[in-house]
């Protein structure tokens, strides 16, 4: 396999709306790496491809999230067919579990998934994840949780997944990993930040073996309207810009 810097350009071959687009979701690819939640060549981002074509671009398989760019992620239609021709082929079992939620939700501009550590082993407790800090409120702002079914290539499991996530934003897949769901790249991505940090946070507070607090109910019931008002929405559009920042002082080739 090419890497991702030898891929020709793109850019001349796609809209200005699917190049922005595409810079976007490199980027995202880099900061999954940049905070240490990638998984080698596993897991994945897809984003909805602006436009009337029910076209989506996903990461290449075989390439590292930290060498992602905006040329070399791979445009597919809903059955995971490349209909823009590139060098890279993508994960069928990957994009099993983002086609199923694009095609549910047309909101969904971006689906993020991961497999840390924290956030497989806070999937694998009875409990779930525990209204114990204030970062843990924003997933609970719209929370669902799916069974695990084995490795992700069953069609028949879409329609199960789809309905455990209903509307929320926020899904935990059960031994297995997070999932969020975002109307924009940016608040995909915040909205990760907020799940996976909850996670991390349950753990270490478990792990000091003290009884833990839980947040008042009536607290945690509230939240969701404290959220827009506070933050307008999750703030995706607000931290983005200066994420770009920090990626473009570290490496800016993501966005070739």
């Amino acid at each position: 396999m090419s890497t991702a810097r030898e891929a020709l350009s793109v850019k001349s071959q796609v809209s200005k709306e699917e190049w922005k687009t595409r810079v976007n979701l490199a980027a995202c690819y880099r900061l999954i790496a940049m905070h240490g939640w990638d998984d080698l060549i596993f897991t994945h981002i897809s984003a909805r491809v602006p436009g009337s074509d029910e076209h989506f671009l996903i990461n290449a398989y075989g390439l590292l999230f930290e060498e992602m760019t905006a040329s070399s992620l791979v445009k597919v239609n809903l059955d995971g067919e490349i209909v823009l021709e590139t060098p890279y082929f993508v994960n069928p079992a990957g994009f099993t579990i983002h086609s199923a939620v694009h095609a549910a939700r047309p909101d969904a501009g971006c689906v993020l998934h991961t497999h840390t550590k924290a956030g497989v082993a806070v999937s694998a407790q009875a409990d779930g994840l525990l209204p114990i800090s204030q970062i843990s409120l924003f997933p609970f702002s719209a929370l669902s949780y799916h069974d695990y079914e084995g490795i992700a290539l069953n069609e028949e499991e879409k329609p199960r997944l789809v309905a455990d996530l209903g509307s929320n934003n926020f899904l935990i897949l059960r031994n297995h990993g997070l999932l969020a769901v975002g109307a924009t790249i940016p608040d995909a991505f915040l909205y990760m930040y907020a799940l996976e940090t909850a996670c991390q946070t349950q753990l270490m507070a478990q792990s000091s073996g003290a009884e833990l607090t839980l947040i008042n109910p009536a607290i945690v019931s509230g939240i969701k309207a404290q959220i827009e008002a506070v933050l307008k929405g999750m703030g995706g559009d607000l931290a983005w810009p200066g994420l770009l920042r920090k990626l473009d002082r570290h490496d800016s080739s993501y966005r070739d």
